[in-house]
């Protein structure tokens, strides 16, 4: 998967965690994927922890992370994705 396709698994609900970028819909903010991955959780402990999760959601969180330092718009270009 390229990292834009990695992206669009990222969204942006007014209605959910305040607007904060979540995983495919669900109430998984990507700030708490990225937390425990800082925490020193592995990616197959976030998996085995919330079932719903693909190793891709994991990974998209890390694309967003990436392109969040990059200095790149990302919430504002998901955010306006999210609107149409």
């Amino acid at each position: 998967m390229t990292e834009d396709e990695l992206l669009e698994r990222i969204t942006v609900n007014p209605d959910i965690f305040g607007g904060k970028p979540i995983i495919r819909g669900m109430r998984i903010a990507v700030e708490h994927v990225l937390g425990m991955l800082v925490a020193g959780d592995t990616p197959e402990r976030l998996l085995q922890e919330y079932p719903m999760l693909e190793p891709n959601d994991i990974q998209a969180c890390l694309a967003y992370a990436h392109r969040s330092v990059s200095g790149e718009q990302v919430h504002e270009r998901i955010a306006g994705a999210g609107m149409s």
